[in-house]
């Protein structure tokens, strides 16, 4: 992928161990680095297309042989190393975003491929892959309950990850318990500002 830097740090190691879509474990030589992906965002436990997203990343890493390519960052403020990861031509960041397992996620300074997973992400949604479809086949979550006064049934479906009832009253992020949720048109509450297809990403 050309948008890789050329010119920064390479290493090779081995996947022991998945913790989840966009987080792994590499045994580089005598030591074990816990690695976050660059520029991609997956659901956390308990969350919408959580499993998913970490099957997907399991089936691409588990056991292999992977490169790690740092941008501008070493580490992330919970000290895992930030790289894109290949397995042999395969460029795993951006293979997720271009199955719909995750979401493109621009974090200065590392955004050289930026751009590149954007499209992926935009096409991913276009062609309603993963987390995009619209009638998900997937088991669903834990249930969580609505806010006060409004029966479990009364869920619209704008939002079918989570339950939150049509308007009225109109509905504000800090009035719900979720976050990171996938939003259908007409989204009543518009809870997706910026019509990305994700609702009350900042918390």
């Amino acid at each position: 992928m050309n948008c890789v830097p050329q010119n920064t740090k390479r290493e090779t190691g081995t996947v022991t161990r998945v913790i989840d879509g966009d987080t792994i474990d590499v045994r580089i030589g005598n030591q074990t680095f816990r690695v976050r992906y660059i520029g991609i965002d997956t659901p956390e436990r308990g969350d919408f297309y959580f499993y998913q997203s970490t099957e997907a990343n399991r089936r691409l890493v588990e056991g292999k042989k992977v490169t790690l390519v740092k941008d501008v960052s070493e580490v992330d403020r919970y000290d895992r190393l930030l790289r894109y990861v290949f397995v042999g031509d395969v460029f795993v960041n951006h293979e997720l975003v271009r199955q719909g397992y995750a979401y493109a996620y621009t974090y200065p300074p590392d955004v050289a491929c930026a751009d590149i997973f954007v499209a992926a992400q935009r096409a991913a949604r276009e062609l309603e892959r993963g987390l995009w479809k619209p009638t998900p086949t997937y088991a669903p979550p834990p249930a969580v309950l609505p806010p006060a006064g409004v029966s479990s049934g009364n869920c619209h479906p704008s939002y079918p990850g989570v339950c939150i009832p049509p308007p009225p009253p109109d509905l504000d992020c800090k009035d719900i318990p979720f976050r990171r949720f996938k939003v259908l048109p007409p989204d009543p509450h518009r809870f997706d500002g910026d019509n990305d297809g994700i609702g009350c990403e900042s918390n």
